[in-house]
């Protein structure tokens, strides 16, 4: 039955089959060839249940809010913002870009939007001031990956329910892993600014009256992370909801406050958000199938057996589990690689006493790192897209100094639990 579910997935994916009816295709191949007793009626019920769980209408919600912020000029807002703090440093640009993607991440939930709403603003600015394309690319596409680990992140609502836990907790383990990542990025920027002279300053420290002018019309991009966040642990309104209001607040500052959308952008905004949210959703759903034949065959069970019977060292399981996932990460999406893995490997780490939480958060920084590594880098194809002159492969090797830096950051997240995991202790909600 392992033969048939994986190889039939594999053989899938190699011809080019979409993900999700790579996942559909190799349950139902399965339950035909190996004679299962499952009514063909109930994998499409199966499909169907995985789409529409309550927590999931979070996703399109967050991505719809991700694609208002950036149609609607709210990025550069944020841009404007951070800039105050860090302009008369000589790489404050670089240093710009990943604070601003980190904030950001806190709104939009995805890496590739932080990546074209940041990326988009600041890469013209950095080249004009002195930084090789290459590296500014990088940079945009390396800070655009904390989207998928700072919460609110679809990746990680994709987790909570694959695996049963608690969106709300699980965010809180997210802000830690993701404010070590910026650091890591900003220290390879600092080293790189260092070496390169022809970089310039963005100029003198702004005066105070500057200062509250940038400040008075950042104010409400800066409030919708507070929104979001400040509503679910305070308990006003779950992450579902959370998204909705963080939707029609970003439509309602964009249209109204900064008057810098127009109803023609809309259609644009949502066939986007509908066309992000249902590539997602199609993947949650064949997953659903996909797990219920795992579960029938007792194949998870069985590779827990097979891996235990190697090893029950939690050091080296956890080593395993980020080589795996390291490199699955340079061939699927997030999501994709979600979906498919989490059913198979948490309850092999749960097993050895390993947090489902610190399994979800690890997984998740593992694929934010495969956002930047080829062949499937979902960022650096926006980073490349943003280009006239570089091809693929440039912008990929300037990248490999930030692979290097967030596999580092990795590997502390993964073994000093305190990082992932502190936020959640302090709240109790653990």
């Amino acid at each position: 039955m392992i033969g048939w579910l994986f190889g039939s997935f594999v053989v899938l994916l190699l011809i080019g089959t979409p993900i999700a009816a790579s996942l559909g295709l190799a349950a139902v191949c399965t339950i035909i060839m190996c004679g299962m007793r499952m009514n063909l009626m109930v994998v499409a019920q199966t499909m169907f249940s995985g789409m529409t769980s309550y927590q999931l209408m979070a996703i399109p919600l967050f991505i719809l809010c991700g694609n208002l912020m950036c149609d609607g000029g709210l990025s550069k807002k944020i841009v404007d913002f951070i800039g105050l703090f860090c302009r008369k440093s000589k790489g404050s640009l670089s240093y710009i870009t990943i604070l601003a993607s980190a904030f950001f991440a806190a709104i939009s939930g995805s890496s590739p939007a932080t990546t074209a709403a940041i990326g988009g603003v600041m890469a013209p600015e950095m080249i004009k001031n002195g930084y090789d394309e290459d590296f500014t690319l990088a940079t945009a596409a390396a800070a655009g990956t904390l989207g998928q680990i700072i919460p609110p992140s679809v990746g990680m609502v994709s987790y909570a329910v694959l695996a049963e836990v608690s969106v709300g907790t699980l965010f809180l383990a997210g802000f830690g892993p993701g404010i070590l990542m910026a650091i890591f990025m900003i220290i390879y920027a600092n080293y790189y600014v260092k070496k390169n002279p022809n970089i310039k300053s963005m100029g003198e420290k702004p005066t105070l009256r500057e200062g509250v002018k940038v400040f008075v019309q950042s104010i409400w991009a800066l409030v919708m992370p507070i929104i979001i966040l400040g509503g679910i642990y305070t308990g006003l309104f779950t992450p579902t909801e959370s998204g909705a209001i963080a939707a029609i607040y970003g439509f309602i500052c964009a249209k109204w406050i900064y008057k810098t959308f127009k109803w023609s952008d809309l259609p644009n905004v949502l066939i986007n958000t509908a066309v992000g949210s249902g590539t997602i959703m199609l993947v949650l759903g064949s997953v659903q199938t996909f797990s219920v034949v795992l579960t029938r065959g007792n194949i998870p069970h069985a590779l827990a057996e097979a891996m235990l019977s190697i090893t029950t060292s939690k050091i080296i399981l956890l080593l395993l589990f980020n080589i795996i996932l390291l490199i699955a990460g340079m061939f699927l999406n997030a999501v994709s690689a979600i979906a498919l893995f989490t059913p198979i490997l948490l309850p092999i780490m749960t097993k050895v006493g390993v947090d489902p939480y610190l399994v979800g958060i690890v997984m998740i920084v593992n694929l934010g790192v495969g956002m930047i590594t080829p062949p499937v880098g979902n960022c650096l194809y926006v980073a490349c897209g943003m280009s006239k002159t570089l091809t693929f492969e440039q912008i990929s090797k300037a990248c490999i100094p930030y692979i290097i830096a967030l596999t580092i950051a990795l590997f502390i997240i993964t073994y000093i639990e305190i990082v992932p995991m502190g936020l959640i202790w302090l709240f109790g909600a653990r």
